[in-house]
């Protein structure tokens, strides 16, 4: 293996895993391989994993004088599957060599450099051989808070050449582009008027004979600007069709040849000739020839859009399982934005400028942050889910996730409550979308008594969940009510759900809740307690009352605001009587740990009458004990509701010494530095020298089960970096980024794809959890309904500290510098009353300054006066608008 590289760089065997999806939110991707190729062609609105569609590529030649220089496929070398995928029921794949349209077989590149800066990639070509430079960049927009850019269906690629010969070169650079309807219904078209004109041209691929309702229905685009900065642009509209794999023979004799490639079209609905006939539709390309002087360098820029409008709910749930019938469709947010595929590349082309701009401005932001390297590669790295299938918009815009993604479909439906509660990127980056999450989980997937369904059912209105509620999920959801409220000040919004969120807390002593959470008004759940790990806890635990105590807590602030003080005084007395106990009753000296007695058989038949089978599942009649549940070990998440907590300004959940206590022993007991000699029958995502944190240990002198909590030897991404980042929280900084490097050091390129987290699924949604390490690094701080932002960062700010941020009302930075605090407003309005600034600087603020970006434009005072502690307080208020920045000064 090779060495080490420097953050988000990969050579070598390091890019042999790397797919970078290049797409919009909840509209698909296109993985960017290592090696530059495109595969998991995940467009017509289900997983693809694996995929190539047919024989896309880029491509490049040299010529000089009507004489050819060199033509290569802009590919580095295929670093896997030299004898072929090995794929149950894959016809010709192991044993007959890689797929002809991986394009191994046609000359290409030497080696590749990777860097990848989500949501970037830059991509450097060499190759003794050709005679130029050649480097790509590839994007989609990712611009917080716009969301409508953000979820453009098409990816992004601006390839440039610099001539490293003596004489003057032209050079081509081509895309081929295959058409995935079969022959007879493809139609590829190339319009050349607009490529003369100056405008963008496109070689637009569609499919004939389908209805506008049909799932099937779509097209494909791959479009250029080039023209417009003087370059030749042309199209051979079809490959040669032919027998065997004639198109490709044809193809690369016609491209490997000095000027253009020749039209071709066919009568549509022609078929090729021939006894045999491998190749499936037409593949067409699109090129761009440009004259570059010795010395110089040019680049031209190109759009592969899409546009499969017409979203076949292709999974089964609930009677859809017993009754087969046509699935529900309905229309993709972005069809609703675009006509098609060709309108979505215009868009893209003409307004290329200010959307990489924007992006690039946020990357910058983001890669200035004052972070450690590997939270900082955690933090940027895990926002590639949004770009991914397990992503959908539903046709209102509203947001819909699956945890994670297996191969050709998604993997866990619903937006399932207990996994999206970790995710923390969308509701900072992309609030108004966490926020139609919660609008679609209260309206949909309520009961009448307030019990929540954890899984939301497509099409919206169809039949709830009949399974039982969970824990986590639910409680999950009342704690993410209150921070999202405070992320985007608007008391209308909690107003309108505040009756579902009170139903939602309530549920616990409810009598009609079948697993009897606190069905004695204690503040504790002694009840059957589902949760994220798939199975029932039963009797009091510090991790799903914990989140109870966090909704209570949460519960009472919000009730305050609305004019409900007798509601909010008794979830506060719930809430203190049940810390209480926690404290007292739960914490053996160094751990927090679950209280039941697992050969008790009673605890079980408590719960006949709602499960008759609860016994028979849970009873392991041999040993004479409960299955599946935590008894005296040391569990991941035993901490979890105050790392929310923590993240949403709720404060102190658990006795602060008990917890940097706990913490401590959940490191020494479930970090393994390496999994040589750790035993694990689950699912296997960390071995051989790798490290990580376990969901659940017994150590030595305690009882485990003989069949203990489900998963407990599996590390997964998302829980360590819940624990790792509260152990950082909490003043365990050393022992928590250990944990984030371990992580991170298993998606090294080589052995996994460093933008592919996977637990349930890739691409899976718990793994979001590291945005948080930028707020808890920055001790970031906000209240939008009382018009608060914050900082405390955890490294000695007077060093020169820098981070970015996002609310809903805008997104930017936050900088210390000797005798100054700026903070940057990039885009957006924000409107502050207050700034509660770094600890380092309390009482140490003399005045601020208004200021925008021109450094001719006069600048404003700002009066201020100091609040308690941190807090400066801005009398009169102060409003910034984009591009400007308020820098209080501080005395030294």
């Amino acid at each position: 293996m090779s060495a080490p590289s420097p953050l988000g760089v990969y050579t070598g065997d390091r890019l042999r895993q790397i797919s970078f999806p290049l797409g919009g939110i909840g509209s698909g991707c296109i993985g960017l391989a290592g090696s530059g190729r495109l595969i998991d062609w995940e467009i017509f609105n289900r997983p693809n994993k694996g995929s190539i569609n047919g024989y896309s590529h880029f491509a490049v030649k040299a010529e000089r004088d009507g004489r050819l220089l060199d033509a290569r496929v802009l590919n580095g070398d295929l670093n896997t599957e030299h004898a072929g995928e090995l794929m149950a029921g894959a016809a010709e794949r192991f044993g007959f060599g890689p797929q002809r349209g991986r394009m191994a077989g046609a000359p290409h590149m030497e080696e590749v450099t990777f860097r990848g800066e989500f949501p970037l990639a830059h991509l450097e070509f060499a190759c003794a051989a050709f005679p130029g430079a050649v480097a790509m960049t590839a994007f989609n927009p990712f611009i917080p808070l716009n969301d409508r850019d953000s979820s453009i269906p098409a990816a992004f690629f601006e390839i440039r050449v610099r001539n490293t010969d003596r004489a003057a070169v032209r050079y081509t650079v081509a895309m081929s582009l295959s058409n995935p309807a079969p022959l007879g219904a493809s139609l590829n078209a190339f319009d050349p008027a607009a490529g003369q004109a100056g405008g963008p041209a496109a070689l637009k691929l569609s499919r004939t004979g389908v209805g506008e309702d049909d799932s099937a229905r779509g097209d494909l685009c791959v479009a250029t600007d080039a023209a417009a900065s003087g370059a030749e642009v042309w199209a051979q509209e079809c490959w040669f069709r032919g027998a065997w794999f004639d198109c490709l023979e044809v193809y690369w004799r016609e491209f490997a040849a000095p000027g253009q490639m020749p039209e071709r079209r066919y009568r549509h609905g022609a078929a090729a000739t021939g006894r045999v006939r491998f190749e499936v539709g037409d593949t067409g390309t699109l090129g761009a020839s440009f004259d570059v002087e010795p010395g110089a360098e040019r680049s031209v820029r190109f759009v592969i859009s899409w546009s499969f409008p017409n979203f076949a709910k292709y999974w089964a749930s609930g009677a859809e399982r017993e009754a087969p019938a046509t699935p529900p469709t309905w229309k993709n947010y972005y069809a609703t934005l675009f006509e098609d595929s060709a309108a979505s590349a215009r868009y893209a082309l003409r307004h290329w400028d200010r959307l990489y701009g924007e992006t690039v401005r946020f990357k910058e932001a983001l890669y200035g942050s004052t972070l450690p390297p590997a939270a900082l590669e955690a933090a940027a790295a895990n926002l590639a889910v949004l770009k991914t299938p397990t992503c959908l918009r539903l046709t209102d815009g509203s947001f819909y996730g699956f945890e994670g993604l297996r191969p050709e479909e998604g993997c866990c439906e619903g937006s399932c409550t207990h996994v999206w509660n970790y995710a923390y990127a969308l509701p900072f980056l992309f609030p108004k979308l966490e926020r139609s999450m919660r609008d679609l989980d209260f309206t949909h997937n309520q009961r009448p008594d307030g019990g929540m369904g954890f899984r939301l059912r497509l099409p919206l209105g169809a039949e709830r969940t009949p399974f039982r509620p969970c824990a986590d999920g639910q409680f999950g959801g009342v704690i993410k009510t209150y921070r999202d409220w405070k992320i985007c000040g608007d008391s209308d919004w909690l107003r309108r759900h505040w009756p579902a969120v009170k139903k939602s807390i309530e549920f616990a002593w409810a009598e009609s809740n079948e697993d009897r959470w606190d069905a004695d008004r204690d503040g504790v759940l002694e009840g059957r307690q589902h949760h994220t790990l798939d199975m029932e806890l039963f009797g009091p635990n510090s991790w799903l009352t914990g989140f109870y105590l966090g909704a209570l807590k949460a519960g009472a602030e919000m009730a305050e605001h609305l004019g409900e003080a007798e509601t909010a005084g008794e979830y506060r007395r719930l809430f203190q009587r049940g810390r209480r106990w926690v404290d007292e009753h739960l914490f053996n000296g160094s751990w927090y740990h679950q209280q039941i007695d697992v050969r008790d058989r009673s605890i079980l038949e408590r719960y006949l009458a709602s499960d008759p089978d609860v016994v028979a599942t849970y009873w392991n009649e041999e040993a004479g004990e409960i299955k599946y549940q935590i008894a005296e070990g040391s569990e991941i998440d035993q901490l979890n509701a105050q790392w929310h907590a923590n993240l949403c300004g709720l404060g102190d959940l658990f006795d602060p010494e008990q917890r940097r206590t706990a913490l401590r022993s959940l490191y020494r007991n479930n970090f393994k530095s390496s999994m040589r000699d750790f035993f694990n029958a689950c699912r296997i995502y960390c071995m051989n020298g790798e490290g990580g944190l376990v969901i659940s240990d017994w150590p030595q002198g305690t009882y485990r089960p003989v069949v203990p909590l489900p998963y407990a030897g599996e590390t997964q991404n998302g829980y360590e970096y819940q624990a790792a980042i509260l152990m950082i929280q909490e003043g365990l900084v050393e022992e928590g980024l250990s944990a984030v490097a371990a992580i991170r050091d298993r998606y090294d390129g080589a052995r996994r794809n460093p933008w592919n987290e996977f637990e349930c699924g890739s691409n899976y949604a718990r793994s979001m959890a590291a945005w948080s390490l930028l707020p808890t690094f920055s001790g970031f701080e906000y209240d939008m309904v009382h018009g608060m932002i914050g900082f405390d960062p955890l490294q000695a700010p007077e060093e020169g500290y820098r981070t970015v941020w996002s609310l809903d009302c805008g997104w930017g930075t936050f900088a210390v510098a000797p005798g100054r605090l700026t903070l940057a407003l990039l885009a957006g309005e924000l409107t502050l009353s207050r700034l509660r600034v770094p600890s380092s600087h309390t009482d140490r603020v003399t005045g601020a300054t208004l200021r925008s970006g021109d450094p001719e434009a006069p600048s404003t005072r700002v009066r201020v006066q100091h609040g308690a502690g941190r807090s400066v307080v801005f009398p009169d208020r102060v409003t910034l608008a984009a591009g400007q920045e308020l820098v209080a000064e501080c005395a030294t």
